[in-house]
């Protein structure tokens, strides 16, 4: 697939969370992207993308030929797990995009105001909708770029498309990770809600209309984690009495002589969010390393191990397979894992925006 023949394009595509949900509707895209190593993971995975800086590439080739766009731009700089300079750079970013939406392009002389040189990237989505006005719009970024989605929102409403921009959380759609982003989907030739939810926290029985969501999916399903262990809250203390609690579902009376069998602590600080095997992780961050996601398993006498969490074990509550063929060093295999786009999440966006329904097999995977 070249420019020529393309249909949909994602651009800053990275290892293919977009493309893994376009595959599940029976749709492909050709992704612009910088970073080699994702470019490589791509290609492992049978996607096709172009390496090139996408604020550089000229949208001339795919003008008259472009159905759908994909937009998921750099995140780093609005993530608040970073420094967040790119929330100081709003008003720049703005005001590039109300200019390129007049056909102006202001990009160089806003970017150079910029405190991150990353923020003015938020605005490149504009100029690309300028110039191609494909039928149907997807977007994605971190929660606080809401504000900008609502921009983008108005400028396309005046363009005559239906727009829906709002947070979706990941874990509502199938995927093992309470991950939550700002989300834009559009259309010229449908009219567009948010994606029905699949899933809910605790689950919901049948509605009038027969309708069931089941509880979110935990990592023990998930990474199919062992379970039924059993722990007595008085710990490894030789005298009898204490509760006995499963150990992967919650304590009444946890104390420091016991936890959880399986838990994932996101991180190395001291305020770490920790979460039980029963529940589905929290938000994977680009900004950590692997290794500072640890599973901590105590044993029913108080035996503390520890391991890291592995690369295939990441992909996975990214909702990837476990094989998914991402390339490059460790740390930036880890990088595309947390960047990307959850596939089941992308797929119920783009079903949304172009109305091809999720088949009932990837729902309840």
């Amino acid at each position: 697939m070249t420019p020529k023949d393309a249909e949909i394009l994602d651009l800053f595509a990275g290892g293919g969370g977009w493309s893994e949900g376009l595959r599940m509707l029976g749709l492909r895209d050709v992704g612009l992207e910088w970073d080699a190593a994702a470019c490589a993971t791509s290609a492992a995975a049978r996607h096709t993308t172009i390496r090139c800086d996408v604020s550089q590439y000229p949208t001339e080739p795919f003008k008259g030929r472009i159905k759908g766009k994909i937009s998921s731009p750099p995140c780093q700089g609005w993530s608040r797990a970073g420094l967040g300079l790119s929330l100081l750079d709003q008003p720049l970013v703005h005001q590039a995009v109300e200019d390129l939406a007049r056909g102006h392009d202001t990009r160089a002389d806003l970017a150079a105001a910029c405190r991150d040189k990353r923020s003015i990237l938020a605005a490149e989505p504009m100029r690309w909708l300028y110039d191609l006005r494909p039928e149907w719009v997807a977007m994605e970024q971190v929660p606080d770029v809401l504000p900008l989605w609502r921009q983008y929102a108005e400028i396309l409403r005046g363009w005559g498309y239906s727009v829906w921009y709002g947070l979706l959380n990941a874990a509502d759609y199938g995927v093992s990770q309470t991950r939550t982003r700002a989300i834009l989907a559009a259309s010229r030739a449908r009219g567009v809600a948010p994606p029905m939810p699949t899933h809910s926290e605790h689950g919901l029985g049948p509605d009038l209309f027969g309708e069931h969501r089941p509880a979110w999916v935990s990592m023990e399903d998930a990474l199919n984690l062992p379970s039924g262990m059993r722990v007595n809250t008085r710990g490894n203390r030789r005298t009898s009495g204490g509760n006995e609690f499963p150990c992967d579902r919650p304590s009444w009376a946890l104390t420091e002589k016991a936890r959880s069998w399986w838990v994932l602590r996101h991180s190395k600080r001291s305020n770490a969010t920790v979460r039980r095997t029963d529940q589905p992780a929290a938000t994977l961050v680009a900004g950590h390393a692997r290794l500072d996601y640890q599973w901590i398993k105590v044993g029913g006498q108080g035996d503390l191990e520890k391991r890291p969490l592995l690369l295939s074990e990441a992909a996975v509550l990214q909702g990837f397979p476990p094989d998914y063929p991402f390339q490059g060093s460790e740390s930036r295999r880890f990088l595309q894992i947390a960047n990307a786009v959850p596939p089941l999440l992308a797929a119920h966006v783009i079903a949304a925006a172009t109305g091809v329904p999720v088949r009932e097999s990837q729902k309840a995977a």
